[in-house]
């Protein structure tokens, strides 16, 4: 198959990603698992230079052969948008090919949690997505900027590497901006940024200090402020934050990130219980008294003990949310303990409440 074919392939199967990579069989990544495509020949050298020529653009090339390494968005009308990582392995070309609908789906759609429909419409504070890479992040984000669009009337900007889904006016004036196409520094295009009257700020991915630190500063200023972190939990994100400054500035910019903080979703992927797809499990955490004053003061070791009791104010932790989808049937308890942070109580509480889910069942009338 020449790469259109492999891409229109990618789509017919509903996978998330394809790889190419010299000299495996092509590879699908279908509901988070890995499919070897061993009916097809493997990947040479030879195929995958001619897939880079059709992927890219000279200029492209160019940065590829200068950086070692190359990211951007490749439409295909008609079939689907994807945002494609190319890098060199053992001296040959890899490509990453991640599949992104034309269709910007909404937090219903999703099953997201209704926090998103709220933070999404809040005029101003730092909201962070978190997870490992591959989890939904961006997606999670294209939702709430697609619910703002739809309800409120802002000037939204985004900040993106490469740009994902694309945004179409609605209530709101979106614009989109793309690294290396519209500007060359997360930093400085958040700077720029500010001039333009925003009233929301999407930021693909914090990466350094200058785009953490001008992000904090463009909340602080009365902008909705929504980006992604790649961390495992709502604490390690603050903590993240926070370690990348120099030790003398820490307690400055704890004070800050406790002002502006208003919320943290962390998520994860999980295979859907006896069917096609995935479903993602949120822990959440939003800017209360009690956790600010937990930053402020540098115990977030301790988040994790609020948030457990949150449930009045929307919070929950990561072994909540799988507890809850383990409850609905949405997926198994093997899945949920492979993402646990403490899997014997996780799996204590599911045998527990099975069991009295059992005897509530099979009880007899004259027990009751």
């Amino acid at each position: 198959m020449n790469i259109k074919e492999l891409l229109e392939l990618t789509v017919e199967k509903e996978a998330s990603d394809l790889h190419l990579t010299v000299p495996s069989h092509p590879v699908l990544r279908i509901d988070g698992a890995l499919k070897h495509l061993e009916e097809l020949p493997r990947v040479t050298p030879e195929y995958a230079r001619e897939a880079l020529e059709h992927l890219t653009t000279e200029s492209q090339r160019e940065t590829l052969y200068s950086e070692l390494g190359l990211d951007l968005a490749y439409n295909v009308p008609g079939l689907a948008r994807f945002r494609i990582n190319i890098f060199f392995q053992r001296g040959t070309i890899s490509i990453a090919i991640r599949r992104i609908s034309f269709h910007v789906p909404s937090i219903d759609e999703l099953g997201l949690p209704s926090t998103c429909k709220t933070l999404a419409l809040k005029t101003k504070g730092l909201v962070l997505v978190t997870g490992p890479a591959g989890t939904g992040k961006s997606t999670t984000l294209a939702a709430m900027i697609n619910h703002l669009n739809k309800n409120d009337a802002r000037h939204v900007i985004t900040i993106e590497d490469p740009i994902e889904y694309i945004h179409h006016n609605d209530k709101c004036i979106i614009s989109q901006r793309d690294l290396g196409d519209d500007f060359h520094s997360f930093s400085l295009a958040l700077r720029h940024t500010l001039r333009h009257d925003p009233d929301v700020i999407l930021i693909g991915e914090m990466r350094d200090l200058d785009t953490i630190a001008a992000a904090i500063t463009a909340a602080e200023t009365g902008h909705l402020v929504l980006t992604t972190v790649h961390t495992a939990s709502a604490p390690q994100s603050v903590d993240r934050l926070i370690d990348i400054f120099p030790a003398h500035q820490q307690e400055q910019i704890r004070f800050q990130i406790s002002q502006v903080l208003i919320g943290v979703l962390s998520q994860c992927l999980l295979p859907r219980a006896g069917g096609r797809g995935r479903v993602a499990g949120f822990e959440i955490m939003l800017g209360t008294d009690a956790i600010r004053n937990l930053i402020r003061e540098g115990r977030t070791d301790q988040i994790p003990t609020y948030l457990q009791t949150g449930r009045q104010h929307e919070m929950q932790t990561m072994d909540q949310a799988l507890e809850d989808l383990v409850k609905s049937g949405a997926v198994t308890l093997d899945e949920a303990l492979t993402r646990s942070t403490n899997p014997a109580e996780l799996s204590k509480r599911i045998v527990s409440f099975s069991d009295l889910a059992w005897e509530e069942r099979v009880a007899l009338p004259s027990i009751r």
